[in-house]
């Protein structure tokens, strides 16, 4: 395609800013990064047929990392490099607040970071802003008190700080800068790209048709260890029992209170499935993707509670899971081994053996059956913080 001038493509991006019909009919590849760099960067390109290429680039390279092409521009490379530093930044601050929260009501990590990169992404320096107030705009504190027994039998009490999340239109309205109407569907548009939300699915797919609500350990073959064995037996029960699918859950009961603080926190990707979610979902068990890993990981096998941050595996996304994962490789590589992981790009699933996956699919689908051939996965790996000592592959 001819190359075209710097001005006649910032008129296009123009138009699809100001039309919100064209601007869906173009899809999140353009919308999600629309701010004053792309317009920049577009004109820096000056190919139009190059415009979508960099601009999925540019997420994907923040979010997931890899190598920036030798060709690209030296301010592109710069935004890409400085935008994955203020990640860092607003991952630990994240963390830190996550440590404060109750009840595995904490913020998702991958959420605030698309806020950040919508509102941020090509400004100069991301990482030298207030990150810390950024992330303490998603939450409230509140001061609460526990009273316990000490050694010598005296009854103390003791304060403490909890981090309370907040429904993401109140965060907004917290943020030092006024966040636009594309700011706000751009943010969402990259989470949703990143996070791998309405992924579609082809061939054969099963649900169980249980209803049970508590957890049974008694297939289990150690309570001591976080095992592959248990993992396969943990996502059976899952499918078995027909637990549902809502954003940033872990395998929790979802009471009335729960499902309203995630509508609140993922206005769009819970609350628009709100009637869905309540036929169908409510008061049951409920998960995302990476979440049926982690509920595992959290099950406290005395009290069946499944906790938040415990036994050693933190709150990470599915590709942060991907990419700290030392055992890992192309699905042409990968061992009949149950227990390990399948995964793409914003999505997970627990391989169970003889050409079988559990997954949590989506909202309308919830813990399904599907076949291994039948998926778009691209790698497997062995999950970290799971024990796969002594098994023997198929």
């Amino acid at each position: 395609m001819a190359a075209i001038s710097g001005a006649a493509v910032a008129k296009i991006v123009a138009t699809v800013l100001t039309d919100k019909k064209l601007r869906k009919g173009v899809g999140w590849l353009l919308v999600a990064v629309l701010s004053p760099l792309i317009l920049f960067i577009v004109m820096l390109c000056t190919l139009l047929s190059a415009t979508s290429q960099h601009n999925t680039a540019a997420a994907d390279l923040c979010f997931y990392g890899g190598e920036i092409s030798e060709t690209a521009p030296e301010d592109y490379r710069r935004h890409i490099e400085e935008m994955q530093s203020a990640f860092a930044i607003v991952d630990s601050e994240v963390a830190r607040v996550n440590a404060m929260t109750e009840n595995g009501n904490g913020l998702d990590g991958t959420h605030v970071k698309s806020i950040f990169y919508a509102l941020y992404f090509g400004t100069d320096h991301p990482g030298s802003i207030d990150i810390q107030g950024f992330v303490d705009s998603f939450v409230r504190y509140e001061e609460r008190t526990t009273t316990y027994t000490d050694a010598e039998g005296n009854e103390v009490v003791k304060s403490y700080i909890v981090a309370i999340p907040l429904p993401t239109d109140t965060a907004y309205g917290r943020l030092p800068i006024t966040v636009t109407t594309t700011q706000r569907e751009s943010a969402t548009d990259v989470f949703e790209h990143i996070s791998g939300a309405g992924d579609s699915f082809t061939g054969d797919i099963l649900r169980g048709d249980g209803g049970e609500t508590k957890i049974d350990v008694s297939g289990f073959t150690d309570l001591s260890t976080k095992n592959s064995h248990d993992l396969v037996a943990y996502a059976q029960q899952a499918f078995e029992n027909g637990w549902g699918y809502v954003w940033g859950t872990c395998g929790w009961v979802l009471t009335p209170q729960m499902f309203a603080s995630k509508r609140s926190q993922y206005p769009d990707g819970v609350g628009k499935y709100k009637n869905f979610i309540e036929e169908n979902w409510l008061n049951g068990r409920t998960t995302d993707c990476v979440g049926l890993i982690k509920g595992y990981g959290w099950l406290d096998s005395s009290t069946l509670e499944v906790g938040y941050g415990t036994n050693g595996m933190p709150d990470i996304s599915a590709d942060q899971m991907y990419q700290v994962a030392t055992t890992k490789g192309s699905m042409s590589t990968m061992p009949d081994t149950p227990g390990l992981a399948v995964w793409h790009k914003g999505h997970i699933g627990v391989y169970i053996g003889n050409g079988e996956v559990i997954e949590a699919m989506g909202t309308k689908y919830g813990v399904v059956k599907t076949k291994l051939q039948d998926r778009n996965w691209t790698a497997w790996l062995e999950i970290p913080y799971i024990n796969y000592e002594g098994i023997i592959e198929q």
